[in-house]
């Protein structure tokens, strides 16, 4: 006598809106996160840390003024916000719209795969690295937080 055991379901067989569950607790999250920094104004010391970069090296990373810029954004301040960081907005839209793919790819019932090209990853260490250095040049103050 054969038994045949059945493989255990996968999220993707799940079914209806129980598979959108892990989206809703990322978005729950991500809403709390920025409730939080609506409310509680980074501009005023004491209530985040200080950059660890800023605080330990003296100069600007690629996410200095992070938290600011989202505070901005938050209370629709769309100039504070670039002023703060100039990367805030293309960051943020980037990732609403993988958040986006995501859960339609997950509604479709699809597999979420994304090859990156061999490229890429130099490219980005390139494009931080030259992000920083211009963010701390003496005179452009436009790249550095406000």
């Amino acid at each position: 006598m054969t038994t045949v055991q059945q493989a255990a379901p996968t999220r993707l067989d799940t079914p209806g809106w129980r598979r959108l569950l892990p989206h809703a607790g990322v978005a729950a999250g991500v809403a709390a996160a920025t409730t939080y920094v609506w409310a509680v104004d980074p501009n005023q010391p004491g209530h985040y840390p200080l950059c660890p970069t800023f605080a330990l090296a003296g100069i600007y990373c690629p996410g200095c003024g992070m938290l600011r810029a989202t505070h901005d954004l938050t209370h629709l301040d769309v100039a504070g916000a670039v002023a703060m960081n100039p990367l805030a907005l293309p960051l943020y839209a980037g990732v609403f719209v993988l958040f986006l793919v995501w859960v339609r790819a997950t509604w479709q019932r699809r597999q979420l795969r994304w090859d990156p090209p061999t490229w890429m990853p130099a490219a980005l260490a390139v494009a931080f690295v030259a992000f920083t250095v211009a963010r701390n040049i003496p005179g452009w103050t436009w790249l550095a937080p406000a």
